[in-house]
């Protein structure tokens, strides 16, 4: 069983490096437009509460959760907006509190995770490790559109090894939202981190194949750029149309961004 530790000692990284960029700001920055249509600095970091919330829940009380997935169902094009546009309607010394309280308790709730346990989510079951994971891709994938606001470079770190993971378990399940089959066989992924090591998955004989940067392969998973944008590789056909449908967050497929608008 893997031992989560490692990915919430990250994800606790990534959430602090966010909270350096916003912790200072003034209302007006707060109102900053980000790289997401309608969303301000303030909705970005509401929606990271509002999905923070929403874990601690799963993690805690799975029935109160069950409540939440229904709420989804009954309005799968506009939840996510909707949570976090409430959100963004706070006093910004109100939300931030919010997000380090609720932050804080999910980490709490992961670290003393029984082991081997599972928990409800929007799409497949996680694990402790799972749940950290996913929150630290959405925590880099909106910490992105912030610094696009605030116009600030964030340099990329090894942490982004978890976002490729999570980008590669989910290849099914993103051919599944948009209605697709899944190809019966792996593939192999080889991506090459910030520090230049080399991340690799799936059998090294495998006849599909992805290859490329890491920062590449994890902003075409969480969609902030557009696959013409980016320097990956794939070869073969189901490795090709896999490049072209990737997300590696739960819902339905996103809209993605334009030709020219990557975010790094």
């Amino acid at each position: 069983m893997a031992d989560p530790t490692p990915v919430i000692d990250d994800l606790r990284a990534e959430s602090d490096e966010l909270d350096l960029l916003v912790g200072e700001l003034s209302a007006g920055q707060w109102a900053s437009p980000t790289p997401a249509p309608g969303w301000t600095v303030a909705h970005q970091i509401a929606h990271l509460a509002w999905t923070d919330r929403s874990a601690l829940t799963a993690v805690t009380d799975p029935d109160g959760f069950r409540v939440l997935v229904e709420k989804a169902f009954a309005a799968p094009g506009s939840f996510v907006d909707e949570g976090a546009e409430e959100g963004a309607r706070l006093a910004p010394a109100e939300l931030l509190a919010g997000w380090r309280a609720d932050r804080a308790a999910l980490e709490r709730a992961l670290r003393d995770a029984p082991s081997g346990a599972r928990f409800p989510w929007y799409g497949p079951h996680m694990s402790a490790a799972s749940m950290a994971t996913a929150r630290l891709m959405e925590t880099w994938a909106h910490g992105l559109d912030v610094a696009a606001a605030l116009g600030v470079v964030r340099t990329p770190t090894d942490r982004l090894r978890h976002v490729v993971r999570i980008g590669v378990r989910t290849r099914d399940f993103a051919h599944g939202v948009h209605g697709l089959t899944p190809p019966g066989e792996e593939f192999r992924v080889e991506l090459v981190g910030p520090s230049g090591e080399v991340w690799s998955y799936g059998p090294p004989d495998a006849p599909q194949r992805v290859t490329g940067p890491a920062l590449d392969f994890c902003l075409l998973v969480t969609q902030r750029a557009h696959r013409a944008d980016l320097a990956l590789v794939a070869v073969g056909p189901d490795a090709d149309r896999w490049l072209d449908i990737a997300q590696a967050f739960a819902g339905p497929p996103g809209q993605g961004r334009a030709p020219g608008e990557a975010g790094r």
